[in-house]
């Protein structure tokens, strides 16, 4: 009963009467390389959205400067379904750019994320719709289960936990890009300009009415995933950098130790010449461990403020996030 009360008072800037045209959803969809599996993807998309006929739908594919077959069938894609707009990048920009490309371009009501690889099953991207029906600006795809290797769910789990502590906002954990943004938040979100970019942590850090969608993450269906391992730990590198100064804090503290322990041996080695003369310490193993220690961490504390300022190097040039060959649409338009 309560679900549908809720349901027939929605929030004041969702209410519609029976002559205003459906709403719409746009779906943002990165492709790079996809040539395998993107036309099973459509299939299975479009059979789910058909589900719900009192909304109307666009699907926002953007080929990420693809060197497959990919690009070949999203015109053919576009050319049998005119709800299809493909954005054609000059080269490969990176997802999280290919998902910026795609909020610029998308006109809906509501705009959901999701990859096209069916490691995000489309039917749970109705239950972000239901959500948002009931009064949610932003709905996340959790992950309750996911088939990765091992390492890929240990180092996952570790890692969110880990920038959740670090981080000034809270990002929730065990979430990717999949998710649903009301108009308003979509809006708010195109106003990001950063080169950068760790979406989710952006998304969490605007607000909104947030609700959580748990679902179980499939394998890829065919192809080779698109973040190995250097990709990945860029994306975390981003992520911490992005919305942490946990590093530049951890160089001061690091700082201190080292003095600490740069105090410990000038005391042992005054100690040993005042107290005991008559011992011979020659003194080179504990000056080498010294001198490569504090090196070390001179190094260190100089990489994480390089990233800091390389950062803030990439912002300043002002260059485009991406730019587009072209924009492909078959409609009657």
């Amino acid at each position: 009963m309560a679900d549908t009360v809720r349901r027939q008072a929605p929030f004041p800037q969702q209410r519609a009467c029976d002559a205003d045209p459906p709403r719409l959803v746009s779906y943002v969809l990165p492709v790079f390389n996809e040539e395998a599996g993107i036309r099973r993807f459509h299939e299975e998309l479009t059979a789910a959205v058909s589900a719900r006929p009192e909304y109307d739908f666009e699907f926002v594919y953007v080929n990420d400067g693809s060197d497959d077959g990919s690009l070949a069938q999203l015109h053919e894609m576009a050319e049998h379904d005119p709800r299809v707009r493909v954005v054609d990048f000059s080269r490969n920009f990176g997802h999280q750019i290919a998902i910026t490309a795609g909020l610029d371009h998308a006109t809906g009501d509501a705009v959901i994320i999701m990859d096209t690889d069916l490691q995000d099953p489309p039917k749970v991207s109705l239950e972000l719709i239901d959500t948002w029906a009931d009064g949610a600006e932003i709905v996340s795809a959790r992950r309750r289960t996911r088939r990765d290797t091992a390492f890929k769910r240990l180092t996952a789990h570790t890692y969110y936990r880990v920038l959740r502590r670090c981080a000034d906002v809270e990002i929730p954990v065990d979430t990717g890009d999949f998710r649903l943004l009301d108009r308003r938040a979509a809006e708010e979100l195109r106003g990001f300009r950063e080169r950068s970019r760790f979406i989710r942590g952006m998304v969490a850090s605007m607000g909104f009415r947030h609700a959580e969608v748990l679902f179980d993450r499939d394998e890829r269906v065919a192809g080779e995933t698109k973040y190995p391992m250097r990709k990945m730990l860029r994306l975390a590198a981003d992520g911490v950098t992005s919305f942490s100064t946990a590093p530049l804090k951890l160089i001061t503290r690091m700082g201190f130790v080292s003095l600490a322990l740069a105090m410990l041996g000038i005391t042992y080695a005054v100690a040993l010449r005042v107290f005991f003369p008559a011992i011979t310490v020659s003194g080179w193993t504990m000056l080498m461990v010294a001198m490569l220690f504090l090196g070390g961490v001179q190094m260190l504390s100089l990489g994480v403020i390089g990233s800091y300022i390389g950062r803030i190097y990439s912002e300043v040039q002002q260059r485009p996030l991406y730019i587009v060959r072209k924009v492909i649409r078959h409609d009657q338009d």
